[in-house]
């Protein structure tokens, strides 16, 4: 606790998927007669981590936790990321402190960082803190945390940026076996989601300002792609928005209609191209290299730092700056280097987010070959030899995957596939279109 401030009376609570046990951001919020006030705890792994040490090496070897359904490799030791540095509501914490005051439109009007010991009052699940809220049995926090969640929703439209509502493929144990399933995000995943990218935003701002720190980058949207996805929405007689464009284009979407699907996958190739951007010494990025494109502004890493290893130098630059020092020499390294390390990274848990997908759909389905099931068809590709495959959405399970297609299905087309083959094995699934 030596140097850091006691915070243990600000009440906080953490909202995360259930059974979690590798807590990154704690949340609070107070009413004031000008707006709010927002908490955000974020766990200092700094704290607990050497620079340059062994546990640090193979922290910077790993890069991110990877998860699959039975298990998962943690970026730290459990004794860490689940236990003495994890913001669980079982005693006090060391963590970065977030004090941001915002205005009654959601705007930032003053914001703070500081290294504190920090108390959550309970661990909570995103369905739990929908389910009282629906009742009218929330407590003032998470009344507040919808507010300003919507408040901030508002200004995301605003400033042109966008969330692709895009369904995720879970895998979720049943019984010993496994089951696939769609999952959209609940409304509180938003809000939380708006708190974690409003501190991104402010801590993008101070490094941008202090001259040194770690951006979050995604290119603007492609030309080409955007006129291909004109095109394929007036194909799925979707109108194209007369104002906002492709942001509110998605956010018109249904993702649970045909139509909305299909164009959602397309919308997925307009925003390509994400990274990070290190830079100090003067070599501070302008205009579109320090903008998420997404976001519709600058935009840092720096809630999860239980998972992502880039969090942990991006808050010392944030706190330098806030405290007016220079940034640890360790940490300024880290803005050299830390790019090339998450891109690789990112790559391996892409890899093997999509690895662990295939195994488990073809264990679920390899006791229905020559099953015929109803899909949707997403996306096509026509081969350079003549061939055509479609990616078709089963509606149940929840299976995305290529199949072959003798006609010519067009995205949004509701058609059956027949599984030729399943094989755990080699991870493969072979499904053919045999009607539209």
């Amino acid at each position: 606790a030596d140097g850091r401030a006691d915070r243990t009376n600000v009440e906080l609570v953490t909202i995360d998927p259930p059974g979690s046990r590798d807590l990154d951001q704690a949340f609070g919020a107070e009413r004031r007669e000008s707006g709010y006030r927002v908490w955000y705890a974020i766990a200092d792994v700094a704290a607990f981590v050497k620079p340059g040490g062994a546990l640090d090496a193979e922290c910077h070897r790993r890069g991110v936790t990877l998860y699959a359904p039975d298990r998962r490799a943690p970026l730290h030791p459990p004794v860490l990321s689940e236990g003495a540095a994890s913001l669980l509501p079982d005693g006090d914490r060391p963590a970065l402190l977030w004090c941001i005051d915002l205005d009654r439109d959601g705007k930032p009007v003053a914001t703070r960082l500081e290294r504190a010991i920090v108390r959550s009052r309970a661990q909570l699940a995103y369905a739990e803190v929908d389910r009282v809220l629906a009742a009218g049995t929330a407590p003032e926090p998470l009344v507040l945390l919808r507010e300003i969640g919507q408040l901030r929703i508002l200004r995301e439209r605003a400033r042109g940026g966008v969330s692709l509502p895009l369904p995720e493929q879970i895998v979720e144990p049943d019984g010993g076996q496994y089951r696939l399933t769609y999952d959209a995000p609940l409304p509180s995943e938003e809000w939380n989601a708006q708190i974690s990218l409003l501190a991104g935003m402010e801590a993008a701002r101070i490094m941008l300002d202090g001259g040194a720190g770690i951006l979050r980058t995604l290119d603007p949207p492609d030309p080409v792609a955007l006129d291909h996805l004109q095109t394929a929405a007036a194909a799925l007689g979707i109108a194209w928005p007369q104002e906002g464009g492709y942001p509110e284009l998605v956010r018109s979407l249904d993702p649970a209609s045909p139509e909305g699907a299909a164009l959602l996958v397309q919308a997925t190739r307009v925003l390509r191209g994400a990274g990070y951007r290190g830079f100090r010494d003067g070599d501070i990025p302008q205009g579109d290299d320090a903008v998420h494109s997404a976001v519709a502004a600058p935009y840092a890493h720096v809630t999860t730092p239980l998972r992502r290893l880039c969090d942990r130098a991006a808050n010392e630059a944030v706190l330098a700056h806030v405290e007016g020092r220079a940034v640890p020499e360790w940490a300024a390294r880290e803005l050299d280097t830390l790019p090339a390390v998450m891109a690789d990274a990112r790559r391996r848990e892409s890899a093997y987010s999509r690895a662990t997908l295939d195994l488990v759909e073809a264990l679920v389905l390899c006791r229905w070959v020559g099953h015929t099931f109803a899909a949707v068809v997403v996306d096509v590709d026509e081969r350079a030899n003549g061939s055509r495959l479609a990616q078709v959405h089963l509606r149940e399970p929840a299976v995305v995957a290529w199949a072959r297609a003798e006609t010519r299905p067009n995205p949004g087309d509701e058609v059956s596939v027949v599984l030729r083959a399943a094989d755990p094995i080699e991870r493969r699934i072979e499904l053919d279109v045999v009607e539209r």
